[in-house]
């Protein structure tokens, strides 16, 4: 049985994507940070022998390599890394001090990092991965307002093109799946306006779905997927051509 780590679990995202991954067979390894509502929820509706669930805290790489160390002493392999765990901000530049980057950085950059540089030693050693970020449209488009935030994914973007490169010769793919508006919590902030004039401009006329973002994710994490790697693939309704 194949084994699968998923950052953020706790989210409306994440959640969605570990249903999915469970529900086709795989061993869930999930990560949260401070969301034990979410966890718990997710926990009861899905325990069982194939759910294994860690507190971490991304912006903290001594809590990461502690993680990842016991789940190396349990599972011994890992066939798939998603990195879903993200934080959003919503301020002008100006406004924007040095712990604001700190939160933001070290949460959708730092933590991604690190947690590949340790998960992809497995990986490289079995030669065989999947590695798949989240990112945004925002990281290739950008956003008023959410400098940081885009900033942070467009991170994401290049970084997930430059580890394609080089663990694709130890049969390793990584891609990064870039979601619209999605119908999550972290999104409920946007007035009616903001996002009134987001689905104007989506040619679907409307937002996305969890269930929609974790359907790719799904399907890169497939054997169907075993020539996709480098792409920054969006799930966005069509706002972004």
């Amino acid at each position: 049985m194949k084994n699968c780590i998923i950052t953020g679990a706790s989210g409306d995202i994440g959640r969605e994507i570990a249903k999915k991954m469970y529900s086709v067979g795989y061993n869930t390894i999930l990560l949260y940070h401070n969301n034990e509502k979410g966890i718990k929820k997710l926990e009861n509706e899905l325990k069982n022998d194939k759910l294994t669930i860690y507190k971490c805290d991304l912006t903290n790489i001594k809590s990461i390599k502690a993680v990842v160390n016991d789940i190396e002493a349990k599972f011994h392999t890992i066939d798939c890394l998603i990195n879903n765990a993200g934080v959003s901000l919503f301020k002008q530049i100006q406004d924007t001090s040095s712990t604001d980057y700190d939160l933001i950085f070290d949460t959708n950059v730092k933590g991604t990092i690190f947690l590949i540089k340790h998960i992809s030693k497995l990986m490289i050693h079995q030669k065989y991965g999947r590695i798949i970020n989240i990112s945004s449209m925002w990281g290739s488009v950008g956003a008023s307002m959410e400098s940081l935030y885009s900033a942070s994914k467009g991170a994401i973007n290049t970084l997930t093109k430059s580890l394609a490169k080089e663990l694709g010769p130890s049969n390793i793919t990584v891609n990064a799946v870039s979601p619209g508006l999605i119908d999550t919590k972290m999104n409920k902030k946007l007035s009616i306006e903001a996002k009134q004039e987001i689905i104007q401009d989506t040619p679907l006329m409307r937002i996305g779905e969890p269930k929609d973002v974790a359907n790719l994710v799904e399907f890169l994490a497939s054997e169907n997927a075993n020539f996709i790697t480098g792409q920054i693939i969006n799930v966005d309704g069509g706002y972004s051509i």
